[in-house]
């Protein structure tokens, strides 16, 4: 009998590839979904008629409740998120319950209703912020930087503590930036990969960004999702840090993307301080080596081949006068 698998957040990025994934592998796949006034089903069109959408939200404790005892699902995997860190100066309550009360919220449904379910959350290289060593593992303390960061690691923690407290196959992926073309237009990854596209094609002339000297681990998406997958597939449950372990600043990301274009970065990219936010983190570099020793896992997409796909995505998109 196959295996039954819940997603939230099956519409985003991770949730799409996670799915493509879980299908592969002969699963049932099931997503929870947000009823919406627009299609925000552009990721997964393709899968649609292989996988099932039930409608609820994190907020909505009536909804999951239902959404767990319909699928009694074997792996339920956390991917829904307020997942935009500058959002989250903007909307720090609304941030808080959909990424720290709805772990919450999903764990106490799993405690009472599907206990044997094995649960993946997803947490964030965020997390450390202002960070206290470099590189950073699983037993880095953390250092949040954002009303995100704070929420991530309420889930982080909640996720633990249910696992400990009541024995629940629960695990954390702390994630550090993973990206493709289907990463949203408000991360820095691809505003600038579909900025440089722009510019190719005459539709733009400049591209405004914040900080160029803050430094990412940036890996490729497709990559992550199987690592989240190798985790609840292990016999006891651990937290993993899942990066590359190189880093990249943003002025190298331009370089990078505008360069796959065949154009010079300098002649286009403009420093906006508006764009720069109340607390920076300025860099992240995530050490993985207990994730390849353990879930025998490594990043196959290398940073300039993941900037070069996204920048070349993009500007088949702008030439078919899509949007992002």
């Amino acid at each position: 009998m196959a295996k039954k698998a819940l997603i939230t957040g099956i519409t985003g990025q991770d949730g799409s590839y996670l799915a493509e994934l879980l299908l592969s592998k002969g699963y049932k796949v099931y997503g929870l979904v947000r009823r919406y006034s627009h299609d925000p089903f552009t990721r997964i069109r393709h899968i649609l008629h292989r996988i099932e959408l039930i409608s609820g939200d994190l907020s909505d404790q009536v909804s999951i409740d239902q959404t767990i005892a319909k699928v009694k699902p074997d792996e339920l995997y956390n991917l829904a998120a307020q997942s935009y860190v500058a959002a989250s100066w903007d909307q720090p309550l609304l941030t808080g319950d959909a990424t720290a009360l709805g772990v919450a919220r999903l764990l106490e449904s799993l405690r009472r209703q599907s206990p044997l379910t094995r649960f993946y959350q997803a947490s964030s290289s965020e997390m450390f912020g202002k960070v206290l060593e470099t590189p950073q593992r699983e037993t880095t303390p953390f250092y949040p930087r954002s009303p995100y960061a704070v929420s991530k690691v309420y889930g982080h923690y909640l996720t633990i503590n249910y696992r400990e407290s009541y024995k629940l196959f629960a695990v954390s992926g702390i994630c550090f930036n993973h990206e493709s073309p289907r990463r949203g237009i408000e991360y820095v990854t691809r505003k600038v990969t579909y900025g440089a596209a722009m510019i190719k094609t005459g539709r733009a002339k400049e591209l405004r960004l914040g900080n160029l000297e803050s430094k990412r681990d940036w890996g490729f998406a497709g990559d992550y999702v199987d690592a989240m997958w190798r985790m609840l597939q292990q016999s006891r449950p651990e937290n993993f840090v899942i990066a590359t372990g190189e880093t990249h600043s943003v002025r190298e990301l331009c370089e990078a993307a505008f360069s796959a274009l065949g154009l010079d970065w300098k002649k286009y990219v403009k420093v906006d301080r508006a764009l720069l936010r109340p607390a920076e983190v300025d860099l992240l570099c995530g050490d993985p080596s207990l994730a390849k020793r353990r879930l025998k896992w490594k990043p196959r997409v290398k940073f300039h081949e993941l900037i070069a796909m996204m920048a070349q995505s993009d500007l088949e998109l702008v030439k078919r006068g899509g949007c992002p």
